[in-house]
């Protein structure tokens, strides 16, 4: 005696939280029809295979009928069970895919106190939000009725326990600001009056690609009418350079146009060598390092994944590389290295050396400065 079978299958979706949808198929019921009789068949779940025994009486009928076409149901073929779909692997929460799969929400740019009129422009103190931190800086704003193209800078290392607002990259400051650029110096986490997080060190500092992400959705986001945020590029110097690498393939597409001065390695690895491998003040955090995640010898693929090179087919925007041929703190070869594997991946990028200049840049900085300025009012118009 047949019965209906009910069917049951689970299919996983694929987000990292892991999270599942069930679903059910139906209990189908199906009528036989026999020739002498007709029996009505019930379906339940959890049906054992052969039914009880029972005594049915069998009507009499004069005569066996033939069912009509119009009266015959298709044979019932159960539905297969789907396969289980494999749930994709997250990425290290301490790598460039975790930044690719990042929720960006930056937001609420507040001009704060003036720091000072300087002729052309005044200057600023500024705070903005995002991942849930509050994060400091300055602005310089152009006299004049704008809007203007804003100009997100990314500076270098600085010990950030003696760091105060704005730091590093004056000469970029004033020079752009003249130039009629609102330029928006970001403090990072942990510098200045920003909130802090104490576990940047140990994540190779890649927050601080967050931050300066973060502070172009606030520009984005903002209702200052002096802010044209139509147009904004990134320029980073030395670490900064390494934030502004990681930002363009994290978020390509969310600037027009980026320029770096003697930046750090695209390969994570190289950094920790120059950076952190002789720095007696890290060597906690080495430890951590080598306990959690393993040091570069030992984890080549985790440095890998913690490095922007691999991921330069993403991005879209043009970038210019400034770099000293005598630069003994960021070595050239690192920026020649980044250089060709843009190349490579068929990227727009400009690369100037400049013969004697070390890392800080001295009496061809002017020169870079124009360049820089040239190439923003291009990609940026």
């Amino acid at each position: 005696m047949p019965t209906c079978n009910q069917i049951r299958g689970r299919r996983r979706r694929s987000q990292p939280d892991n999270g599942g949808a069930c679903w059910q198929d139906g209990c189908v019921k199906a009528f036989w029809v026999l020739p002498a009789a007709m029996v009505l068949l019930a379906c339940s779940a959890g049906e054992p295979a052969t039914a009880p025994q029972a005594s049915v009486p069998t009507p009499t009928v004069a005569a066996a009928q033939t069912p009509s076409p119009s009266s015959m149901s298709p044979p019932h073929s159960a539905t297969p069970t789907p396969k289980p779909t494999k749930t994709a692997k997250p990425p290290h929460p301490i790598s460039v895919q975790a930044l690719i799969n990042k929720k960006y929400d930056g937001r609420n740019l507040k001009l704060g106190r003036l720091l000072g009129d300087y002729g052309a422009y005044k200057r600023y103190i500024i705070t903005y939000r995002g991942d849930g931190l509050t994060i400091s800086g300055v602005m310089n704003v152009p006299d004049g009725k704008g809007p203007f193209p804003v100009l997100v800078l990314n500076h270098g290392y600085i010990d950030p326990d003696t760091y105060f607002p704005g730091q590093g990259m004056p000469r970029e400051h004033d020079y752009l600001a003249r130039h009629g650029y609102v330029v928006l110096h970001t403090d990072y986490r942990g510098h200045a009056s920003s909130d802090n997080d104490k576990n940047v060190d140990y994540e190779l500092r890649l927050p601080y690609a967050v931050d300066t992400i973060n502070a172009v959705k606030a520009v984005k986001s903002s209702k200052l009418r002096f802010l044209d945020k139509d147009r904004v590029g990134w320029l980073g110097r030395s670490m900064g350079g390494g934030v502004t690498l990681n930002a363009l393939v994290a978020q390509p597409g969310l600037v027009d146009a980026a320029v770096i001065y003697a930046s750090v390695s695209s390969m994570a690895a190289d950094n920790w060598k120059q950076f952190y491998r002789p720095s007696e003040d890290r060597s906690r955090t080495n430890r951590r390092m080598a306990r959690t995640y393993g040091l570069p010898d030992e984890s080549p693929t985790f440095w890998r994944g913690a490095s922007p090179r691999p991921y330069f087919d993403r991005v879209t925007e043009p970038l210019l590389v400034h770099h000293g041929i005598q630069d003994s703190t960021c070595p050239i070869r690192w920026s020649e290295a980044t250089v060709k594997a843009l190349k490579a991946a068929g990227k727009d990028v400009t690369f100037v050396r400049y013969r004697g200049e070390g890392h800080t840049f001295g009496r061809q900085w002017q020169r870079s400065i124009e360049r820089t300025v040239s190439f923003f009012d291009k990609h940026l118009d």
